[in-house]
């Protein structure tokens, strides 16, 4: 039988529910290049990017992939697809974006701030 989540209370190894494929590439952030370059991007980049956009100073706790690397090494450690985030920013709308494809928000006028939302692609 699998382990559900909260299995884990009697357990060394917590649960994670991510995918087969996710799982993978979990290992990844132990790398000494993904900590160098994790470092790099928050001592250049101290601030939540997204609290920023909202006017607030909110010290950045994660490197986030703007677009999801699903494998490929170079995308994982490009610079310019990293994002300063806080734990709540991470851990909430940037997972929630992932899993939609598309980033949340919407402009003065109520219309969807991603270019790849499906009401901003043509008919």
């Amino acid at each position: 039988m699998g382990r559900s989540p909260g299995s884990h209370k009697n357990s060394a190894q917590k649960y994670h529910p991510r995918s087969a494929e996710a799982e993978q590439y979990r290992r990844w952030y132990k790398t000494p290049a993904w900590k160098a370059a994790r470092s790099a991007h928050l001592a250049s980049h101290p601030l939540c990017e997204r609290c920023e956009k909202a006017g607030r100073i909110t010290p950045a706790t994660v490197v986030h992939h703007r677009k999801a690397h699903k494998g490929d090494g170079s995308l994982f450690i490009d610079p310019e697809n990293h994002e300063s985030l806080c734990a709540p920013h991470h851990d909430t709308l940037a997972q929630r974006e992932e899993a939609r494809g598309h980033v949340i928000g919407c402009d003065m006028d109520g219309r969807p701030v991603d270019p790849q939302h499906p009401w901003n692609q043509p008919l």
